[in-house]
């Protein structure tokens, strides 16, 4: 998914979905991370975008990079838990992240907090969310990334649900501003997810 995304569009379209903007720029760094998901995505490809912008000073500033907000193929056909495949459901998350480690491994921000995904069971090659069951809980919706070395083409095993990273090296950069947001903002996290569709530009 190609979007030109600007930030009064981007504002405009989180607020008419009533979701909160952090624009209090005394501090750097006061993060809105928001993840945007193609309305014609492809299975197993990186078809989304996280978005993370904020104020400080006056001057707004935007990072964007490819991510998916949805599971590899192998999950769809296979997963992991016995409802069916985790999808997260678009929504504003208050404060339901934490900068941790992903499966003690490295860092990612972690979800703390109970979040409600979508559950596909129908074992097919097509992502089913809008009519399917809703589960709210702790499902281990990470955003973290896919490989440490290389930007990858296909999702496979790298995400189960998460909202995962194709760019490495994009993926160290939101690493960073995280750590120097939380030494600002402290440790809670907020994540927000809209549909393509809800990306109006103004």
């Amino acid at each position: 998914m190609k979007l030109d995304i600007n930030i009064p569009s981007l504002i405009k379209s989180l607020e008419d979905l009533d979701h909160v903007v952090f624009k209090n720029d005394s501090k750097p760094f006061n993060l809105n991370i928001v993840g945007i998901r193609s309305d014609n995505p492809v299975v197993n490809k990186f078809n989304d975008l996280l978005v993370i912008f904020w104020r400080y000073e006056g001057y707004w500033n935007i990072f964007q990079t490819q991510i998916t907000t949805l599971a590899g193929s192998g999950f769809l056909i296979n997963p992991m838990n016995k409802k069916g495949c985790a999808i997260l459901v678009p929504d504003q998350y208050r404060s339901t992240y934490k900068l941790d480690l992903h499966r003690g491994k490295y860092l990612a921000l972690c979800q703390r907090q109970p979040v409600a995904v979508y559950r596909d069971n129908n074992k097919d090659f097509i992502y089913d969310y809008e009519n399917s069951p809703v589960d709210v809980g702790m499902h281990g919706i990470n955003l973290h990334r896919a490989s440490a070395y290389q930007e990858i083409e296909n999702v496979d095993r790298n995400s189960a649900g998460c909202q995962v990273t194709q760019d490495p090296n994009d993926y160290k950069f939101c690493i960073n501003l995280y750590k120097q947001a939380q030494t600002q903002w402290g440790e809670w996290f907020t994540y927000t997810l809209i549909k393509q569709s809800d990306y109006k530009q103004a």
